[in-house]
């Protein structure tokens, strides 16, 4: 379900997004192009994917010399993306301009296609969508479009292997 709201914001909005943002539940929300996005948290599995990949960039991160991150704002205050996690060229910051890989798990309904051309825009060079429920791997080499390729030249692995790589949640028979 989408809702937009042109012009200024209702008191109401306004006040409900403060609300949201006192209770810390605005962590996901991003804005693209200047629209207020509101992401609700996913299903549990979908963070420990996260948890699950975190060991294979920590490990990527050190051999490449790069900076392995859980989620991150990617762009600017006025127009960003959160990916759920990537590696960054960069240090520390609250802000960043691109990065070398960035990590989508994949959730019923998300918007994950819909950032990939921001994420060219900004010179991302790779992106892993990660679906905990069939426990694949996909790797988009944004280089080349959008094009799916059966190894990450950024990780230096094959798609399977970083699928055997993550340590996925178990599932239950209402997950699959």
């Amino acid at each position: 379900m989408t809702t937009i709201i042109r012009g200024p914001r209702p008191p109401e909005v306004q006040a409900w997004l403060e609300g949201r943002r006192r209770a810390g539940l605005d962590r996901r929300d991003e804005v693209w192009e200047g629209a207020y996005v509101v992401a609700p948290d996913p299903h549990s599995n979908h963070g420990r994917t996260q948890l699950g990949v975190a060991a294979l960039l920590l490990a990527a991160g050190r051999r490449l010399g790069l900076h392995a991150t859980a989620t991150f704002n990617l762009g600017r205050p006025d127009d960003f993306r959160i990916p759920d996690g990537g590696l960054l060229r960069a240090p520390a910051a609250v802000w960043h301009d691109t990065a070398e890989l960035v990590v989508e798990v994949l959730s019923p309904d998300d918007d994950t296609s819909l950032k990939l051309d921001f994420y060219r825009a900004h010179g991302v060079r790779e992106v892993l969508l990660l679906d905990w429920r069939s426990r694949e791997v996909v790797v988009l080499d944004l280089l080349a479009g959008h094009a799916a390729r059966p190894d990450s030249a950024v990780l230096g692995m094959t798609d399977r292997q970083v699928a055997d790589a993550v340590d996925w949640p178990p599932l239950d028979e209402d997950d699959r």
